[in-house]
């Protein structure tokens, strides 16, 4: 075959007359390395020899890629949050949703590492938050009220019960038919609130400038020893879901004085408090907070029975008789939509402390509380 033969090879119109080109031409490769004398052109019949590796093998084996054999390596978990909350006294089924919230690792669920600190004093919490020294703090309203007067700036965020847990505890074993008998007792706080607002309402001035005047008593955590010991007859502050059960036990009947009859304006009893600095700049933390906060206190309602017992396995020390029998009046006080806020609550009590000469000026309900979602 000549070199012009070969040049004007093409590939026909239809299958497989590209392959028999390339045949074609492989075989007169061939054919030339041979070194053959024959001078003759090749024809359909001429012998073709095709080289051994022309064709893949009939098998090929191709390896698996590593991610087939192999499980991905798992994805880092998203980072955790870590936050501390002091609580505003010793451990107290009044402390359910934050709690059951741990519990249940409904904090972990929104990103969050809760540690709830009691306090070593019921004095401490606001001052601490005030400080930076912890996150968020519990208290209740008319405490931040007080603090907010005192330039703390300090922001409710939820409210954990809506009601107050609070009252005035007297013992004796009637009721006085008036208040006014009340002004010659012997009185005990634990609280701000409990010496410069309930005192002063049962406590005329005029009393209170007397010689034989006994100025109220900080007992602390001790309320139940000093009225047991008769060093005090009231309590100003005292937990109307439990003291007066804890001193039946000792043989002592005691009344109970809600705070309304003495003109104490409705109020939020178990608020969660922030420092104003870090409102803003946190409120993605505000919010995931009071998410897992408003899940814990939805599932303690929806089955208080089991709820306690999830509480009592996980903090055994709640396990007592006085503890239970509080156990459901504490859940129907409990705030079911923690983060909501009520801006009358906090206008009406800005009202009647400056009313009774307690602050100077009205500080704003959104100087006070807010709805974190809101922000």
């Amino acid at each position: 075959m000549t070199s012009t033969t070969s040049s004007r090879l093409r590939c026909l119109p239809g299958p497989g007359s590209c392959l028999l080109a390339l045949l074609w031409l492989v075989s007169v490769g061939i054919w030339a390395q041979d070194g053959s004398a024959d001078d003759d052109a090749l024809t359909l019949n001429s012998d073709v020899k095709l080289p051994d590796n022309l064709w893949p093998p009939d098998k090929i084996v191709i390896p698996a890629p590593a991610i087939a054999v192999a499980a991905p390596e798992p994805l880092p978990p998203p980072p955790v949050e870590s936050l501390t909350i002091m609580l505003d006294w010793f451990l107290s089924p009044q402390h359910a949703p934050l709690l059951v919230a741990k519990a249940r690792e409904l904090y972990l669920e929104q990103g969050l590492e809760v540690t709830l600190k009691p306090p070593a004093d019921p004095s401490l919490p606001a001052k601490l938050l005030a400080a930076g020294e912890v996150d968020a703090a519990l208290a209740r309203q008319p405490l931040l009220h007080l603090r907010d007067h005192d330039d703390d700036r300090l922001v409710r965020i939820a409210t954990l019960m809506a009601t107050p847990l609070n009252a005035v505890i007297v013992t004796g074993d009637a009721r006085p038919e008036e208040l006014d008998a009340l002004a010659t007792l012997s009185y005990g706080y634990a609280t701000r609130e409990g010496a410069e607002l309930i005192v002063p309402l049962l406590v005329p001035g005029s009393v209170r400038q007397t010689d034989g005047y006994s100025a109220p008593l900080n007992v602390h955590y001790g309320s139940e020893r000093h009225l047991q010991e008769g060093n005090i007859q009231i309590m100003a502050d005292g937990f109307n879901h439990s003291l007066p059960a804890q001193l039946a036990t000792d043989g002592i009947n005691a009344s109970v004085i809600p705070y309304t009859e003495l003109g104490l304006p409705a109020h939020d009893g178990l608020v969660l408090m922030i420092n104003g600095n870090a409102l803003r700049a946190r409120k993605d933390t505000w919010q995931r907070l009071t998410v897992a906060l408003e899940n814990a206190a939805r599932w303690i309602a929806d089955d208080p029975a089991r709820a306690w017992e999830t509480l009592t396995e996980a903090y055994p020390v709640l396990d007592n008789s006085v503890n239970q029998a509080a156990w459901p009046a504490i859940v129907r006080r409990m705030a079911l939509r923690p983060a909501a806020v009520d801006t009358r609550r906090y206008q009406r009590m800005e009202a009647f402390l400056q009313e009774r000469g307690i602050t100077d000026t009205r500080l704003p309900a959104r100087a006070l509380a807010v709805d974190p979602h809101g922000l």
